[in-house]
C-alpha cells in the first residue's frame, strides 16, 4: 500500500484503534536505531508550556503501556516507565499505509506498526 499523509486528528483517530494491541515502535535518530515492543493501553498528549529551552517539546504524543526496549546493542530491557513519549512539532509529518504509521520530526523518524 502507498503511504498517505494524515492530519494529526486523522493520525490520532487511526492510532486509537490500536489500543489493546502489541505494537513495535522503531525510532531512527541520527545513526541510532531503537526498537520498543509495547502493549498499547492508552494514547495521550501532553502540552508543556514551561519549557526551559527549545530542546524540550511543546507537545508530545504519549503511548501508554508495558513492554521492552531494544537498543543497537541488541539488549532488551523493560521500559523505564509505562509511557513512550514522542516529541511533536508544528511541522511533524504523519503518514499511514494501512499497516504502519510514520511520524517524522526534525529529530528523527518513528515507525509504529502492529507486532
Amino acid at each position: 500500500m502507498e503511504l498517505r499523509f494524515l492530519t494529526v486528528e486523522e493520525f490520532n483517530d487511526l492510532l486509537q484503534r490500536w489500543n489493546g494491541e502489541t505494537i513495535k515502535i522503531s525510532k531512527h535518530e541520527l545513526d541510532d536505531l531503537d526498537q520498543t515492543l509495547m502493549t498499547l493501553q492508552d494514547i495521550t498528549y501532553e502540552r508543556n508550556t514551561r519549557r526551559l529551552d527549545d530542546y524540550e517539546p511543546m507537545h508530545a504524543l504519549q503511548l501508554n503501556g508495558t513492554g521492552t526496549t531494544e537498543t543497537d546493542a541488541d539488549d532488551a530491557q523493560p521500559l523505564p516507565s509505562s509511557v513512550y513519549e514522542i516529541p511533536l512539532e508544528d511541522n511533524s509529518l504523519y503518514e499511514f499505509d494501512g499497516q504502519q504509521f510514520l511520524l517524522s520530526t526534525s529529530r528523527g523518524v518513528y515507525k509504529i506498526e502492529k507486532e
